[in-house]
C-alpha cells in the first residue's frame, strides 16, 4: 500500500536525524537551516513481535515484515504559506502525504542553532500550525464561495452544506485546525472533501536530551499542556539517541546500550508503531514453509478486498477466507493443531479482516 507519512517541522529540530535514525537512508542532517530541499523518502520496517513468533513455529524459508514508507519534508518557516524560504514546496510535499509526523525540538544545545535563537516548543508549534491553517483558509474560502453561490438558488440541500462549509470556515478562521473539529455524516464527508492540510492525522514526537527520555522535561510539559485538546498521541526521544542505536552493528550492543538507558526498545519502534496506527493500518499473515509475511491493509477491508492486496485475482476470484486467530495459532502451536482443535474459521465476502488474522484464501479466476 502506498501510504506515506510526512515528518516536518522548522528547521535543526531533529527531522532529518530521526530520519536517518527510521530508515538508515543516510538523509543529509546538518546543522544550518534549509538542509533538507528535496524530500527524502524511505521504507522501514514495522517492528512486531508477532511476526517473529509465527516464524518460530513454522520455520519459513524467509520472513517478510510489514513496511510503511516516510517522507522527509524541507523545513518550515514563518511565511510558508506566502512562499517564503522553502514553503511552496514544503506545502506541496505535505499535501501528498496522509499523515503528519510533527517534530518538536525540546532540548537545549548552544552547539543546534534555532531559526529564532531560542527553545519554545509551543511557538514552534504554533508557527506550524499557523502557516498550514493560512493555506488551508485559502481553499476553504473558495470551496465555501462556491457553496454560498449554489445556496442562492434556495435549495434546502445547498442551504446545509453552505452552512457546514461556513463552520468549517469560521473553526480555521478561529486559528484551530480542521482535525480538530468535530463532524459526523455529510458534514465529515465535506471536509474530507476539501482535503485540507491541517485534516491530515498527525503524531507529535518531542525530540528531547539524553535525560528527559523517559520523564519529558519543562519543554515537553508545557508542549503537553498546549496539545491536550487535540487528538493526537505525543511520543519522547531523543533522535540523537537513535542515531546511536542505528549505527550500532549487533543486537547484542544494542540491548546494552538501551538498558544503560532504562529504555526497554528503540524510540523508533514506538514512532514507527504509533505511525502505522495513524494511519489507520492493520496487519494479518500469511504462514507456511515459503514465508511468514506481514500484510498491511486498512482497518475494516473486508476478506476480497485484503486478499487483492496480495494478488488482484485473489479478490476477483474470492471464494472464501480461511482464518485462524493470532492467539489461537501461538497457544495451540500450528495450522494443524488448530484445525484438530475446530478453531480454523471459514469466513465469506462480508468478513471485515481483524488485526493480527492468520489467513489462507479460496480463490478461482
Amino acid at each position: 500500500m502506498a501510504l506515506q507519512a510526512g515528518i516536518v517541522g522548522l528547521p535543526n529540530v531533529g527531522k532529518s536525524t530521526l530520519f536517518n535514525a527510521l530508515t538508515s537512508a543516510g538523509a543529509l542532517a546538518a546543522n544550518y537551516p534549509f538542509a533538507t530541499k528535496d524530500p527524502n523518502v524511505g521504507v522501514i520496517t514495522v517492528p512486531d513481535e508477532r511476526l517473529d513468533k509465527l516464524a518460530e513455529l513454522v520455520h519459513p524459508a524467509a520472513i517478510v515484515p510489514a513496511t510503511i514508507e516516510i517522507v522527509d519534508i524541507a523545513g518550515l518557516i514563518k511565511g510558508a504559506s506566502k512562499g517564503e524560504g522553502l514553503g511552496n514546496q514544503f506545502l506541496a510535499n505535505i499535501r501528498e502525504v496522509d499523515a503528519i509526523i510533527h517534530v518538536v525540538r525540546c532540548f537545549e544545545d548552544d552547539n543546534v542553532v534555532h531559526v529564532d535563537g531560542n527553545i519554545d516548543s509551543v511557538r514552534d508549534k504554533e508557527i506550524i500550525d499557523t502557516e498550514l491553517i493560512l493555506k488551508d483558509l485559502e481553499s476553504a474560502e473558495k470551496r465555501v464561495d462556491k457553496l454560498r453561490k449554489q445556496a442562492k438558488a434556495g435549495k434546502k440541500e445547498d442551504l446545509l452544506v453552505a452552512e457546514i462549509g461556513e463552520t468549517i470556515l469560521a473553526h480555521l478562521n478561529a486559528g484551530k485546525p480542521a482535525r480538530s473539529l468535530a463532524l459526523e455524516g455529510d458534514a465529515a464527508e465535506l471536509l474530507k472533501d476539501m482535503m485540507l492540510l491541517t485534516s491530515k492525522p498527525i503524531l507529535y514526537v518531542c525530540n528531547v536530551d539524553e535525560a528527559s527520555v523517559n520523564t519529558g522535561n519543562e519543554h515537553t510539559a508545557r508542549f503537553l499542556e498546549a496539545v491536550k485538546g487535540e487528538p493526537a498521541e505525543v511520543i519522547f526521544i531523543s533522535a540523537e539517541i537513535e542515531s546511536e542505536i542505528a549505527a550500532m552493528e549487533s543486537a547484542e550492543e544494542r540491548k546494552e546500550f538501551l538498558e544503560a538507558l532504562d529504555l526497554h526498545e528503540p524510540g523508533v519502534n514506538k514512532v514507527i508503531r504509533a505511525t502505522y496506527k495513524l494511519l489507520n493500518l492493520i496487519t494479518y499473515f500469511t504462514a507456511g514453509e515459503k514465508e511468514v509475511k506481514a500484510w498491511t491493509i486498512r482497518n475494516g477491508w473486508k476478506a476480497p478486498k485484503a486478499a487483492g492486496v496480495i494478488h488482484t485475482d485473489f479478490e476477483k476470484g474470492f471464494i472464501r477466507a480461511e482464518v485462524i486467530k493470532y492467539n489461537d495459532y501461538i497457544t495451540l502451536g500450528s495450522e494443524h493443531a488448530v484445525k484438530e482443535a475446530g478453531k480454523l474459521g471459514v469466513e465469506g465476502k462480508e468478513y471485515v479482516v481483524t488485526d493480527g488474522d492468520v489467513m489462507h484464501f479460496r480463490f478461482n479466476v
